[in-house]
């Protein structure tokens, strides 16, 4: 089978490296076709992931409305030359493109408020596939949901391994205690309505969670000069082993944060989310995996309120026992969820045999 695979966003690259390398061994042709987007071309680059560029990641509205243009003509140029089966995920442009050539296209999505990009993908797509957690309402039969998180398709034990030289590139030894901060620019479509730390806020918090371990930050803005000696000095792709051996994670960003608990780290996550009522939430009324990790596993810990973050933070460093607890949580986890990189290669592999069994299935559940 002939797969096109769209890579948008350098998160995508971890999901899908596993799951095209699995196709790959399985004998068939996969084509991946890219953004520029952040460090998305550096990560496929460094995985041995070989790729064709169809746009770039533009700022302001009217220059995103280009890019989108963009990349739905170079993607068709592509898939024209390529003669796909199949369309995967990715950006808007696979699914407009899966519609033109009359080839299937599979969305693959676990961001409750992306809602630009859903109403561009949802129309064209023949399978939308979520966790089960996601809180968006799609009223869709071709709705599909698994028990996972997207990010077990690379943190999964069965496919990550840390690497404690990550340690030496820090200068740490395994005996040191350390923090990783992590903040956003607040730049995509989805964040419009998001804020995380303040300015003022940033020197403080680090100045109290010093007092616990080496901090260190990693930040898609750029840092202020009182900032910069903090800023984490290791490859992008060693990122998830320094959050395995870390005493907490501390930051804006909601996917980093996730990470961190399903590496058995905790994390305490700050975004104030302005809903339409003008009501400030925080994330677990926004994000359905957040939900689930904070009220039904009780591994993250996320606040609108920056201040009740930081004591929260401060809670855990003084607990000796917190890494222990979240390790021991994580392997609960593990037992309940399923491997999503193995269910995800199946499903493309079966479809749509697998969409129809998967149909069957929900129906004879719901007559239950």
């Amino acid at each position: 089978m002939r797969i096109m695979v769209g890579i948008a966003h350098p998160k995508q690259v971890h999901f899908w490296k596993n799951i095209i390398n699995n196709l790959g061994e399985d004998g068939h042709e996969v084509k991946i076709v890219a953004r520029e987007k952040d460090i998305t071309l550096y990560l496929l680059n460094v995985y041995g992931l070989t790729y064709e560029i169809i746009g770039r990641n533009y700022k302001g509205l009217m220059r995103k409305m280009y890019g989108l243009l963009e990349s739905d003509f170079k993607a068709f140029k592509v898939a024209r030359r390529f003669k796909p089966d199949i369309l995967l995920a990715g950006s808007p442009a696979l699914a407009h493109v899966s519609k033109i050539i009359g080839k299937p296209h599979i969305d693959f999505i676990d961001t409750e408020h992306a809602n630009i990009a859903y109403w561009l993908t949802y129309p064209f797509s023949d399978a939308i596939c979520t966790p089960s957690c996601f809180r968006k309402e799609i009223k869709s039969d071709k709705h599909l949901i698994y028990d996972g998180y997207m990010e077990l398709a690379y943190l999964h034990p069965g496919y990550f391994k840390p690497d404690p030289a990550v340690l030496d590139n820090l200068g740490l030894s395994k005996d040191d205690n350390f923090i990783i901060m992590r903040l956003i620019a607040w730049e995509a479509t989805h964040d419009i309505r998001s804020r995380g730390f303040s300015k003022d806020f940033l020197e403080k918090a680090i100045k109290s969670l010093e007092e616990y371990g080496h901090v260190l930050i990693t930040s898609e803005r750029k840092l202020n000069r009182n900032l910069e000696k903090y800023e984490m000095q290791i490859a992008p792709e060693k990122l998830h082993s320094a959050l395995y051996y870390a005493s907490l994670y501390f930051g804006e960003g909601g996917t980093t944060a996730v990470e961190a608990v399903l590496l058995g780290t905790p994390s305490v996550h700050v975004e104030a989310f302005k809903i339409k009522s003008g009501e400030v939430v925080d994330a677990t009324k926004i994000h359905g995996n957040f939900d689930e990790l904070v009220n039904k596993y009780g591994m993250l810990y996320t606040f609108a309120d920056q201040d009740k973050a930081l004591n929260k933070a401060l809670d855990i460093l003084q607990d000796e026992n917190a890494k222990k607890e979240m390790r021991e949580k994580r392997e609960k986890l593990l037992r309940e969820k399923i491997d999503v990189t193995a269910f995800m290669t199946d499903f493309i592999e079966n479809y749509p045999e697998s969409f129809y069994m998967y149909q069957r299935r929900k129906k004879d559940f719901d007559h239950v």
